[in-house]
């Protein structure tokens, strides 16, 4: 007989269980056993290039853009007529700072909002495009202004690629292959001719096809078994008509839905999951990718995520000890992957993840939240977990890129600011292309009441002109941190760095005045094959050595 739980009991279960394991893991690297962080106390990290591992895929510093609040409208579109300083109605000033920290993809139109999208509401002359409603989210006004072409003169116009989240769940096959035909069927065909008729006579390239979203939810509140059929359908009948063939990401589980993962994997990834010994077969998967989503807040209650400002060091800690938790979520679910997929040809591919806190009461539209410092530190343990996990994890979409929840840029008419993540995948972005290189790491944890966490998240890579790259974060809003780099293979010969962080754990973002996330240079001593540096408490460093 089992015991029954009140949601708020399993809640509070759940979330012990979730930092217990937290605990468990840091203790199996090799971590938990470490006594808890005191000013003065030293880490060694030991960096061994003679052992490389996977590339880092750029795609894991991909974005992700929905209509939801203001983070098409406004913060990308403002129209040709608007006096913002535009290009064919996409604000300048954003386009020029997501092409400083080279944005490899966009994933659009969603989230819960593409499975209601009809994408030939967002095609023709605006003024005859129908007005609707986002159904999804406040059931505003959607005037479908932005739509394929603008979205894709907003991908040219930064330099990042096509990530199309296609409508099984309000939708059909037929409609999805008419818009891949729509999209990128050659100029002398009729769908070519339509789009040219529209304003562009040659075909784009979609290399992403993004197969529903959470369809587990709002993308159709299907079951796994559900899916996977589904999924099958699709994937007989989506493709590109023109360039590269199309790689298509599947729907994967909500956080920690392991079944989720065994049944998608056994039902939908191969062509033939049970070949027959004379029958037609192929060893391509159906799948490029299988997605995972999972948000950081503080706790474990969906109804009650914590503050956004104005929070204590119990709301920062049980906020990363959440975050900590996405390696263990991709070590779970790429372990049922390696059963069915040991070569890896399936990605995971986290297209949601970010940080996401109560909205203040008198924020200026839904989910928007203004950027602190524990966004950033929560952005850098994070990156750091996917370079780490480079060999199955290719792709990540940051939720989301403008005005929602864990933003790389917030506007505010015609003001713009970048945000503290901004500056870290800024930091961030000489990991792309790199060769992941495995850090060995003896710090001392970082403890605050019931959480225990390692205190230091790093990862490091090698770049094409041999320079060794490692960021690390500082978990402990107290303490710095003293730090000797072993650097075993390789004759180097300088070593600098960068660090980000500010006076206080929820300094945040203005309008007005100086950023103050702008980072700084931070002393590193090079001498016999050995950095030395203090890395200031509740920061981000990247570490340069050449």
């Amino acid at each position: 007989m089992g015991v029954q739980l009140s949601g708020r009991a399993w809640v509070r279960m759940r979330w012990a269980l979730l930092a217990a394991t937290a605990g468990l893991l840091a203790g199996l690297a090799g971590a938990s056993s470490a006594p808890a962080a005191a000013p003065g106390d030293s880490a060694v990290l030991t960096v061994d290039t003679g052992k490389p591992g996977a590339t880092i895929d750029p795609n894991i510093y991909g974005q992700f853009v929905e209509h939801l609040g203001r983070g098409v409208y406004e913060g990308i579109w403002v129209g040709p007529d608007s006096p913002i300083p535009n290009v064919r109605g996409i604000r300048s000033d954003v386009v020029a700072a997501l092409r400083q920290v080279k944005v490899p993809v966009i994933r659009w139109p969603g989230g819960c909002f593409a499975d209601g999208y009809h994408w030939r509401d967002g095609i023709g002359p605006a003024a005859q495009r129908p007005a609707g409603i986002n159904a999804a989210w406040d059931k505003s006004a959607e005037t479908n202004a932005f739509g394929t072409h603008e979205y894709m003169d907003f991908l040219d116009q930064i330099g990042a690629k096509a990530f199309v989240s296609v409508n099984v769940g309000s939708g059909s096959v037929r409609e999805a292959d008419d818009w891949m035909r729509y999209m990128t069927a050659p100029a002398d065909s009729q769908p070519g001719k339509e789009r040219a008729a529209n304003g562009h006579a040659a075909p784009w390239a979609v290399p992403f096809i993004g197969v529903g979203n959470e369809s587990w939810g709002c993308g159709g509140n299907m079951t796994a078994d559900t899916y996977a059929t589904a999924f099958r359908h699709y994937a007989a009948f989506l493709r590109g008509y023109s360039g590269e063939r199309a790689k298509l990401i599947a729907v994967g589980a909500d956080t920690d839905d392991y079944e989720w993962t065994e049944k998608v994997m056994a039902q939908a990834m191969k062509w033939r999951p049970n070949p027959t010994p004379l029958a037609y077969n192929t060893e391509r998967p159906l799948m490029w990718g299988l997605s995972l989503h999972f948000y950081s807040f503080a706790g474990n209650d969906w109804r009650n995520k914590g503050r956004n400002i104005g929070f204590g060091t119990d709301q920062w800690a049980s906020a990363l000890a959440r975050a900590h938790l996405t390696d263990e979520l991709i070590r779970r679910h790429a372990a049922i992957m390696d059963r069915y997929d040991p070569k890896k040809q399936v990605a995971i591919a986290v297209d949601e993840w970010g940080a996401w806190f109560d909205s203040e009461k008198d924020a200026p539209s839904q989910l928007y939240l203004e950027s602190t410092l524990r966004d950033a530190v929560i952005a850098g343990m994070s990156l750091n977990i996917f370079n780490n996990h480079a060999d199955r994890v290719r792709m990540a979409n940051v939720a989301q890129m403008v005005n929602v929840i864990q933003s790389l840029v917030l506007t505010q008419g015609a003001k713009m600011v970048v945000t503290p993540t901004w500056h870290v995948f800024d930091l961030y972005k000489v990991h792309q292309n790199a060769t992941m290189i495995p850090v060995d790491v003896q710090a001392p944890d970082y403890v605050a009441g019931a959480v225990r966490l390692p205190g230091l998240s790093v990862s490091a890579s090698k770049d094409a002109a041999g320079a060794l790259h490692l960021s690390i974060v500082n978990l402990d809003p107290a303490a710095a941190r003293p730090v000797r780099i072993d650097l075993k293979g390789g004759a180097w010969r300088k070593a600098s760095a960068r660090t980000l962080t500010a006076a206080t754990i929820d300094t945040r973002i203005r309008f007005e005045g100086a950023d103050p996330f702008v980072p700084g240079p931070l002393t590193a001593r090079l001498a016999q094959g050995q950095v030395a540096l203090t890395l200031p408490s509740k920061s981000v460093t990247l570490v340069t050595v050449e």
